[in-house]
């Protein structure tokens, strides 16, 4: 006999993650379990430190609040609508609620036994992939009394007696994982995860990842007989595999599972493909080193549908920034953390404005940024820097398709205006017909910069030889880099004249150590850190990974790491950079947050003796790779 009520409930969870994943006839099977909760409005579901209940919740009407409660205050952390997930603690966690659910207005909830939901979790890796990053949510710190309410991250636990940050804390990963050959047969592949117990195994060549193979490729490629079980591992393996450096925080780790939708992540020496093995991280080790963590802003800039939203987003962004120095997080996780949820916005604001063409984009394309944001050096809201390239069309058809991407482009930047980015005041922005072109036109340009390196076109190398991938096509962006990197080889012109670009700015001290200030205008007497100290050691960054084919690095900070690495016996110097960069960094950050603004230029009278003695160091390493650029490219008669 049919149960109705079942199908009816069978019907709404369809509409909705992760339900949306399963057959019908397994949302009936779970309909059948379901029970259909009535709650009034300021009713408590559960409360913090309440024992876990042996159901999950999904709104079918009405609003659920949850809150954590300090000193008799309480806190909203999110409101969860039609179709939202609430009380997943105890898929994940043995202890106690850590938020309170209670009803904003008169609700009615399903009821979803843990029990029942288990096994289809098990079966279907979408379902666990959302329950995971759905797990608890975002939350407020209620127990520091200076910043009561302002947003720490996404990763904290808290307790009573700690409210220790736990989202920049390595994480902790299997240091020997299993490897196998591409040319190993599935089935033996298979055997050694079944007698390790253990979901993935990395396929490598000569130690270096080639791809991936884990429990869902076994399910979902041969277990339905779509391959044979004794083929090559390397005809189901999932490739590339994404790469990350060992000591790769919690938040980063989140950040790149969520960023490229896997569950696995492998550890090498660089995070690159292209450097030996260290282990692999599991989301099992995730939620085994935080157990609260949903990447709450990138969820909300997911389901963003208005500029308005994302603005809720980026400025929620600046309290984490404040506290996470509050707490002495180092700058580059802070950076590697925001640069990450820029980028989303950037992508959201992206797939909105698509939303509102009047049709699909007529060919391939990618966004990208450039400058501070295309190095993901943007902490603080500063102007957009943007273009877009698109694949080569015939050229009858070339001015219809640059007038979409203008269209577009115009859309994507003003909205991202709204959120607060302004505009750029040379038009460095996609929406600039200079800056919007196809893959020919841009290689082009590129070569034109190269190849006839007068002052315009240095100037723009510092722009636009720092660029990001944001949305669209990445393989545009890959053929591009790859013209670059043909032309710049053995350039000594080139090199010379960016060299040349890379000292114009000396160390930023005068006689007797004093610091070089602005004489006259709007900012006289005080420092710019910008242009006398940071671009001059991001300048040099630039130019020597270029002239060594480093690809795929653009923040500076990680350049000179690569550096370093690449040439021990220059790495001291190398680090020393940066070193001096992130305290730059970190310094104009405060600057930028205690005065709302972007930070460039620093009130010396503002700052401590030992903060300017701490200054005075970080220009060391500037005199010190400038001399080695000078060496290097011999560039004693161009300065």
């Amino acid at each position: 006999m049919k149960n109705s009520i079942a199908e009816r409930i069978a019907d709404f969870l369809k509409n909705f993650p992760p339900f949306f994943s399963l057959i019908y006839t397994e949302l009936v099977a779970i309909s059948n379990e379901i029970q259909v909760i009535h709650v009034e409005k300021n009713h408590v579901l559960f409360k913090i430190g309440d024992k876990t209940h042996p159901f999950f919740y999904i709104v079918k009407e009405g609003a659920i609040g949850l809150s954590v409660t300090s000193d008799a205050e309480e806190t909203l952390i999110d409101k969860c609508d039609e179709g939202d997930i609430l009380g997943l603690r105890p898929f994940f966690a043995k202890d106690n609620y850590l938020m309170t659910a209670k009803a904003r207005e008169e609700s009615l909830l399903y009821a979803i036994p843990i029990e029942v939901f288990k096994p289809y979790v098990s079966q279907n890796a979408e379902v666990l992939n959302f329950l995971l990053e759905s797990f608890a949510s975002n939350t407020r710190n209620p127990y520091d009394k200076e910043n009561k309410g302002k947003l720490i991250s996404e990763n904290v636990i808290y307790t009573e007696q700690s409210s220790e940050i736990q989202y920049f804390q390595p994480i902790s990963y299997t240091k020997t994982p299993i490897t196998a050959s591409g040319k190993d047969i599935v089935k033996f592949v298979a055997q050694t995860m079944s007698q390790s117990k253990i979901g993935s195994v990395i396929i490598q060549e000569n130690n270096l990842p080639v791809g991936i193979v884990t429990d869902k490729d076994l399910r979902s490629k041969i277990a339905t007989g779509l391959f044979p079980i004794d083929i090559p591992v390397n005809q189901i393996m999932s490739a590339p595999v994404i790469t990350v450096p060992e000591n790769i925080s919690i938040a980063e780790t989140q950040m790149m599972m969520l960023k490229h939708n896997v569950g696995h992540l492998c550890v090498t020496v660089d995070g690159t493909n292209k450097s030996k093995i260290m282990g692999i991280i599991s989301e099992h080790d995730v939620v085994v080193a935080q157990a609260n963590n949903p990447g709450v802003l990138l969820k909300q800039t997911k389901r963003a549908t208005r500029s308005k939203e994302l603005k809720a987003v980026r400025e929620k962004l600046n309290d984490l920034i404040q506290n996470s120095l509050d707490k002495n997080i180092p700058i580059q996780h802070i950076s590697s953390l925001v640069g990450e949820i820029n980028i989303a916005i950037t992508k959201r604001a992206v797939e909105l404005a698509i939303e509102k063409m009047e049709k699909e984009p007529p060919t391939r394309f990618a966004w990208m940024n450039i400058g501070s944001q295309g190095r993901k050096e943007q902490l603080l809201m500063t102007d957009q820097d943007n273009a877009l390239v698109f694949e080569d069309v015939e050229e009858q058809h070339y001015d219809d398709v640059k007038k979409y991407f203008l269209e577009l482009a115009e859309k994507v930047t003003k909205t991202l205006h709204k959120v607060g980015y302004e505009f750029c005041p040379a038009e460095m922005m996609a929406n600039n017909p200079m800056w919007c072109k196809s893959v020919t036109d841009w290689n082009k340009q590129y070569n034109s910069w190269i190849n006839k390196p007068g002052e315009k076109g240095i100037l723009m190398c510092s722009i636009f030889f720092d660029y990001d991938f944001i949305v669209g096509d990445a393989s545009l962006v890959d053929l591009i880099s790859e013209n670059i990197f043909a032309n710049v080889h053995n350039n000594q012109l080139f090199y010379a004249y960016l060299g040349t670009d890379a000292l114009k700015n000396p160390p930023p001290l005068g006689f007797f150590r004093q610091f070089l200030v602005e004489e006259d205008g709007e900012h006289k007497d005080t420092f710019d850190i910008k242009s006398r100290a940071l671009m001059p050691l991001i300048d040099a960054a630039r130019l020597l990974v270029l002239s060594q084919a480093i690809k795929g690095i653009n923040n500076t900070y990680q350049r000179y790491k690569k550096l370093a690495e690449l040439e021990p016996q220059n790495a001291d110097l190398f680090e020393s950079c940066a070193e001096a960069f992130s305290t730059l960094t970190l310094f104009r950050t405060e600057e930028g947050l205690a005065n709302n603004n972007n930070g460039r230029y620093l009130n010396l009278n503002e700052l401590s003796k030992s903060d300017k003695v701490k200054l005075k160091n970080a220009f060391q390493p500037i005199r010190a790779i400038q001399d080695a650029i000078k060496n290097r490219f011999q560039l004693t008669y161009f300065t």
